[in-house]
């Protein structure tokens, strides 16, 4: 790479990756006191506090797509920095924008901001050239070329997948035109539902991506097509819902969210008329005792995926947290993805609940060697199961749980990576009507070693 692109990122570049989604968005030190912000989420917290120990002003918000997996942040960076928002002009979006096409140049203040039609992660995505006169400093690449992969192509639907992927492939190959030491700064990294696969780059070159991009490999437009289409698993629910209030522009937030606390008698008059209940202490705690009903969903990185893809984003919900746990983490992973309204918090945690009169529940936590010949059903991603999982367990992708709501096997083991996911699973089973679960603590390699066996592959 340039040693003057290298320096430019080192000193007016700060990435801010979302590990919990698995994004990155961008804030540029423009040098004079101002900054260009890219693919800012609605949780603009990491971003605040880059921009304020380097004494910057937003001046731009530039957004790549219409985002499905988060909502935007550069509405209220207009709002509260008065920052010009840079985006398609393609993607009509409904509130003041500099809207931008194909080559369109926009001044930052001696660099440059050149926009480059890329659709194929959606239709009017653009990418972003970054230029100090002639030289490319770097290129924003959102969802078109990502680090060993391309962003997946089937969030219009799944009639459109192949028109798109075959749009994505046109966009590489023009991306691929730039120098190969130009940087590439994209939005979807490792643990992004778009598709991305798994690794710890999050940023790259041109040159990279065309030696070890599988995707790039293929020697044409219908193998590439097979491979992108080939590499897609399922995403959450939520994201059919974001793009469209993206286009809108999401609510602005006038105060940081939080929750309000609930007394036990609200909470069983809330659950009576119908809002759900997630428990979001970790899982043990939940296994030891919870309300009979709860969702567990423990407060971590991957908060937001989860409660966006098994719980309804129009009915209250009430959280349960447990002591220590920072209540305006949850609500921020909340309203980054549209949660907006939560109904609040069970004051005083499980202990009131309990004080009250409460109910509870308790869900047993098992090792690998307890198992022993009780049924397992394993709810990782379908990629995941078929790379290794115990022989003749069931499978059930956790996000597929509430529409199929099974009724297990009474006695069965739930299991997952490490137990997050298995725990959420065993509730929503449970409220389903199954009984006697038992959740696995570990995951299939740890059955692997405790047992000597061999895991079975392929799905």
């Amino acid at each position: 790479m340039r040693e003057d692109a290298v320096n430019f990122a080192d000193e007016h570049l700060v990435p801010l990756v979302d590990a919990g989604l698995g994004n990155s968005s961008y804030l540029v030190d423009l040098g004079d006191g101002r900054a260009l912000a890219v693919d800012a989420s609605r949780d603009i917290r990491s971003l605040r506090a880059a921009a304020a120990r380097r004494g910057l002003r937003v001046a731009f918000a530039a957004d790549t797509h219409l985002h499905a997996d988060f909502l935007t942040g550069a509405l209220q960076l207009a709002a509260d920095d008065r920052a010009t928002v840079l985006a398609s002009a393609a993607g009509r979006r409904a509130f003041p924008h500099t809207a931008l096409g194909d080559g369109d140049e926009v001044d930052l203040g001696g660099l440059t901001l050149r926009a480059l039609a890329t659709p194929g992660h959606t239709d009017e995505h653009l990418a972003f050239l970054l230029l100090d006169g002639t030289r490319a400093l770097g290129v924003f690449t959102g969802g078109s070329l990502i680090v060993g992969s391309a962003a997946r192509t089937d969030l219009q639907g799944a009639d459109r997948a192949e028109e798109l992927a075959r749009a994505q492939y046109r966009s590489l190959r023009r991306l691929t035109e730039l120098p190969d030491d130009t940087p590439v700064w994209p939005t979807h990294g490792a643990g992004s539902f778009c598709s991305a696969p798994p690794g710890a780059e999050r940023t790259t070159t041109i040159g990279a991506q065309k030696a070890a991009n599988e995707l790039l490999a293929a020697p044409d437009e219908d193998t590439f097509v097979a491979r992108l289409l080939g590499s897609l698993g399922s995403y959450p629910a939520y994201f059919d819902r974001l793009a469209e209030i993206n286009r809108q522009g999401p609510a602005l937030l006038v105060t940081a969210p939080g929750l309000k606390p609930l007394g036990p008698a609200v909470v069983r008059s809330l659950l009576a008329s119908g809002a759900h209940l997630v428990d979001a202490r970790p899982v043990e705690e939940f296994a030891a005792g919870h309300i009979p009903g709860a969702v567990s969903n423990p407060l971590r990185p991957a908060f937001a995926t989860w409660l966006g893809w098994l719980l309804p984003d129009d009915a209250p919900l009430v959280f349960v947290l447990g002591p220590g746990q920072d209540q305006h983490e949850l609500a921020w992973q909340a309203a980054k993805i549209g949660y907006d309204r939560p109904a609040g918090q069970l004051a005083g945690g499980m202990d009131a609940w309990i004080a009250d009169g409460g109910t509870v529940d308790t869900i047993s936590l098992v090792t690998a060697e307890q198992i022993g010949d009780r049924p397992v059903l394993d709810v990782r991603q379908a990629a995941e199961f078929a790379g290794g999982h115990i022989p003749g367990a069931a499978h059930a992708e956790l996000g597929a749980i509430p529409a199929g709501a099974p009724t297990t096997v009474d006695g069965t083991v739930v299991m997952c990576g490490h137990g997050e996911r298995a725990t959420t699973a065993a509730s929503l089973l449970a409220r389903a009507g199954s009984r006697d679960l038992a959740v696995l603590v570990g995951g299939a390699a740890d059955w692997a070693r405790a047992t000597g066996r061999a895991l079975e592959d392929g799905s």
